[in-house]
Parts: C-alpha cells; structure tokens; sequence
C-alpha cells in the first residue's frame, strides 16, 4: 500500500505499532482492536512585541509535543495489545516503549521511548467487551520517513 494512496481515506487505514521486544533489538507489532484515536499538538510559541513593529506581536514556535489518545478493545493474547496493557502496572523509564504510527500513504512517524499512560484497562459495563484506552505522548522528536515510492 506505500506510495499508492492519494485523495481522502477512511481513519481505519491508520495503523500504530509498539515495540514487543524482548531483546535489545525492536519488534514493532500492531496494536490489535484499536477503533478510535485523536491526535493534539502541544506547541510552544513564544511572542514578543518591538518597538519596530508599531505593536503588532512577532512570534516564533520553540517547542512542539504530540499525545496521541487511543481507544481500543483489551485483547488478550495479541502482542502490541498485550504490550499496551502490561504498561499500565509501571511508572518512570518502564512506562516508555518505541511507538509508531503508520499512515495510509506509508508515511511513518516513529516516537521513540515515547511515554504510554495506560488510562483504561478492561472496566466498564457487565455486558461490554474490556476497553483498552491509552495516551501516547512524544518523549523528544519523532522521526519521520516518507514513504517509499514502488
């Protein structure tokens, strides 16, 4: 699918990915069940007002974040799933994982040591499949790779 997708898209064509290893080498596997996801972007703008600009403000953005918040079903077994999960128990440096997220296009923007913040893991009503509900917040800047043209 790399390099073919142009025009609009459905949001299932978005896909994350989260490190598995368990070894020093990465192993990014999807994370299964995800149905929902909403992006923000923290900028950091800094504004001043010269004299020369007759008081209108100039500005310049000096800082960015991103917090990705998912909303998915816990499903067990599943390795990305299960990798998601298992972060809900750990704070500090255990509660970072290598993150990924792939766009229909084949873009990829890869967080590294982003902080996953478990915020829902299988509660909710008697008769609803167990959510899994996460942030994905950046931990420095993300690495992104265009696609590869085929």
């Amino acid at each position: 699918m790399a390099g073919t997708t142009t025009g609009v898209y459905p949001c299932y064509e978005n896909q994350f990915q989260i490190d598995t290893a368990t070894s020093d080498s990465p192993t990014m596997s999807n994370i299964k069940d995800c149905e929902s996801f909403s992006v923000s972007f923290d900028n950091g703008v800094e504004e001043w007002t010269p004299f020369d600009t007759e008081g209108w403000t100039r500005r310049l953005m000096t800082a960015k974040s991103v917090t990705i918040t998912v909303t998915a079903k816990r499903h067990v077994g599943d390795a990305g799933n299960d990798a998601v999960a298992a972060l809900a128990w750990v704070n500090g440096r255990a509660a970072e994982k290598d993150f990924q997220w792939t766009f229909p296009d084949g873009t990829t923007v890869k967080f590294e040591d982003a902080v996953v913040n478990v915020t829902n893991i299988g509660a909710g009503d008697s008769t609803a499949v167990a959510p899994l509900e996460f942030d994905v917040m950046s931990n420095g800047k993300p690495t992104v790779t265009p696609p590869t043209e085929e």
